[in-house]
């Protein structure tokens, strides 16, 4: 008997001493994890603000058959809420409490487990890299008694736990982000008269692959001009096609904008004004990257050769941005108006 209570006294020491290590021994932990993003940062930080698009990139509902996924009164921004249950995971909740667009996301989270209640502080920062972000997930906090208990029996610590999660979660994010910007569509609207106008414009020449570098910078430079000097604009930037030869690889190319009346520049200027007559036209809407471009023209030119449509060889063809880079970074939602010119239809006898 004397030696159970001997045993027992031992063991209670080595609980009471156990406690006090485990008590005493430091919780604090920081896992973070950095990631180039091919995307660009508006898109990144949209899609992580938005706790809708969660469900299909973050790790550990796919570790989970069971999870229930709820959202608060809002869905995205400060104040936002996105919580979960689930008898493999344990339940918790994530609260958005600093979102500032688009650099930075603060959030609380809790979470509840067979090892009790705890909370931690998770941030996200994005930084435009040229046509990258640098995404950075991380969260800090202080481990719970029973936490610091459990990990003390476990291979891995907390940090070695989650690293490869935040990982996963953000390989998943990209691949999402890809499926978003990769969308696109082409289609035929049909024959339409094309109003024209007067138009600003400056004209270069160049190789057919300098084309969308070039056509940025001499959008920008008409649109410098025509603020500076006070030039109304009428509708969305385009560019004319003067010549465009695929043999040579050459293209002649004018970027504008209509503006309601004739302006005289003077002669020095190469921004210069010019008349666009009303014309018939085909029409092609593509709504996507501009990567698709060379598509939706081979698509354009098919649809006049399967219809028996003849070309306007004196005419030229349009590219016109109605929703560009400038106004939408997510380039899935991109408009482009292609204008393919047309013989004018012969009157019937």
């Amino acid at each position: 008997m004397k030696i159970l209570k001997y045993l027992f006294f031992l063991l209670l020491i080595f609980l009471i001493g156990a406690s006090i290590y485990i008590a005493t021994k430091d919780g604090s932990f920081q896992i973070e994890h950095t990631q180039m993003m091919d995307a660009p940062q508006e898109v990144v930080f949209n899609e992580v603000n938005d706790y809708t698009t969660w469900k299909s990139w973050e790790p550990w509902s796919q570790e989970a058959d069971d999870m229930i996924i709820s959202y608060g009164e809002k869905k995205s921004g400060e104040g936002a809420s996105y919580s979960w249950k689930s008898d493999e995971m344990g339940s918790g909740e994530l609260v958005t409490t600093q979102s500032n667009p688009f650099t930075s996301i603060k959030q609380d989270i809790s979470f509840k487990t067979p090892f009790g209640e705890s909370s931690s502080k998770v941030y996200w920062e994005f930084e435009q890299a040229e046509d990258s972000t640098r995404v950075t997930w991380g969260m800090m906090g202080e481990q719970s008694f029973m936490e610091k208990v459990a990990f003390t029996f476990q291979d891995q610590s907390m940090s070695e736990m989650m690293q490869p999660m935040f990982k996963k979660g953000l390989d998943n994010l990209q691949e999402r982000l890809n499926e978003k910007m990769d969308k696109y569509s082409i289609n035929i609207d049909g024959i339409t008269q094309h109003g024209g106008g007067y138009y600003m414009y400056t004209t270069t020449a160049s190789k057919i692959s300098q084309v969308s570098d070039r056509m940025n910078k001499m959008l920008t430079k008409v649109n410098n001009f025509m603020t500076s000097n006070n030039i109304e604009k009428v509708g969305s930037p385009f560019v004319l096609y003067n010549q465009w030869n695929e043999d040579e690889g050459t293209a002649i190319y004018s970027a504008a904008y209509f503006t309601p009346s004739e302006v005289i520049t003077t002669a020095e200027s190469d921004i210069l004004n010019g008349y666009l007559s009303k014309r018939r036209m085909l029409k092609t809407t593509l709504k996507g990257n501009y990567e698709n471009l060379k598509e939706a023209w081979d698509t354009s030119y098919r649809y006049i050769e399967e219809n028996n449509l003849k070309l306007n060889p004196q005419a030229q063809a349009l590219e016109v941005y109605v929703v560009g880079p400038n106004d939408n970074a997510n380039p899935a939602q991109w408009l482009t108006h292609i204008y393919i010119p047309l013989e004018e239809e012969t009157a019937k006898k």
